[in-house]
């Protein structure tokens, strides 16, 4: 295996050896916690496999994608660490990162951005201190973060990928490109794919001569990644250009545990109309993240998934395409708590909530049961 470097543009496999592999990582706040359980138990059985207890995931994948904290999840897999040194980061620096702002600022979000900006900058700098930008020699894969651009109210899936059109130092013409995304750093990026409305303040980022306002990631379309990084990774505009097909190209997507949001009868009945537009945010992204784990398997060969609903199923092996017709293989890791299940952890730790760091015990264990059952070798291979 060979790590598939930045530089590159296409993976660091000569044309026509092996498939190229894409990791998916979708957005959640702490509830990530679930999803690192199942990026261990995939490390695991890759280094059991090839006898190698070095080996990290940036060894495997050639293209990583993340969304909000799967976006700080996915850098940090791409920059080469190991799955165990990321739960670490979680266990020992989630206090860290959702330090509550005071009184007096309440108004302009819930958490501190400095505190968050802070352990990032630590994060992704280069060996001599200094940020870290997107073209870094760090990063070990081809990285895509997502986030909003508020200023245009466009959908923003950066790359590091060098042929990309708004990598580029020069233009069409030969002449100095003033506004290089790989001159950009890499923490201000994943901050402003972490900046969720109420949570966090936007993050400003300044390309001469403007200046954007960037939201979370996962009020795009892409809270779930997987399907624009398939695209990124084959679509001609894109100019990645990987070649598809399930023995080309593969796919592997991860959730943080989806929980369904729902009013009970009776508090639909009692609460005010407030109350219940609250809830609609959660209820989209739920909802487009599930279209998204769809889409991927209409238009792939789902090998892996559990049940979309009771009348698709899980779309293994019938699809929109024939076999022949299909663009990648794709495998669907995520479980959905039960209303029952919610309850009983609403009762011991508190909401389902993206900042709920009582959470943290029980998504751990929970992530570690469902890879044990789930997570299987031949599925990444």
């Amino acid at each position: 295996m060979s790590s598939a470097g930045a530089d590159d543009g296409g993976g660091g496999q000569p044309a026509g050896v092996g498939p190229r592999r894409i990791l998916s990582l979708d957005g959640g706040g702490i509830l990530a916690v679930f999803s690192i359980e199942i990026l261990g138990r995939i490390e695991a059985q890759l280094r059991e496999h090839y006898g190698r207890p070095d080996l990290v995931l940036a060894d495997h994948f050639h293209l990583i994608a993340g969304t909000s904290s799967g976006a700080i999840i996915g850098a940090l897999l791409s920059w080469g660490h190991p799955v165990a040194r990321i739960r670490e980061l979680y266990r020992t620096g989630a206090q860290k990162m959702f330090r509550k702002t005071p009184l007096w600022q309440f108004y302009l979000a819930k958490y501190r951005h400095d505190a968050l900006t802070k352990v990032l900058k630590e994060l992704f700098a280069e060996d001599d201190g200094s940020a870290a930008l997107l073209g870094t020699k760090k990063l070990r894969t081809l990285l895509a973060v997502v986030m909003r651009n508020a200023s245009t109210g466009s959908a923003w899936p950066v790359t590091n990928n060098p042929r990309a059109k708004y990598n580029q130092r020069l233009d069409e013409q030969g002449e100095p490109y003033p506004r290089c995304n790989l001159d950009l750093p890499l923490w201000q990026l994943v901050r402003a794919s972490t900046a969720a409305p109420w949570y966090f303040p936007p993050e400003i980022i300044r390309l001469p001569p403007h200046e954007f306002t960037f939201l979370d990631g996962g009020i795009t379309a892409y809270n779930n990644p997987a399907l624009i990084a398939a695209l990124t990774a084959t679509l001609p505009a894109y100019r990645i250009e990987w070649p598809t097909g399930p023995e080309r190209l593969q796919l592997v997507s991860i959730g943080t545990g989806a929980t369904r949001t729902r009013l009970s009868r009776t508090l639909n009945f009692m609460v005010k109309r407030l109350t219940v537009a609250m809830s609609v945010p959660g209820g989209l992204i739920e909802s487009i993240t599930q279209q998204q784990d769809m889409l991927c398997r209409v238009l792939g060969e789902c090998v892996f998934g559990d049940s979309l609903d009771r009348e698709v199923g899980d779309l293994r092996p019938s699809g929109l395409l024939a076999p022949q017709e299909k663009k990648f293989r794709y495998v669907r890791y995520n479980k959905t708590f039960t209303a029952a299940e919610v309850d009983a952890a609403s009762r011991q730790s508190g909401p389902f909530q993206l900042d709920n760091l009582r959470l943290m015990d029980l998504l751990r264990a929970a992530g570690e049961k469902y890879a044990q059952e789930n997570v299987r070798l031949e599925h990444v291979m």
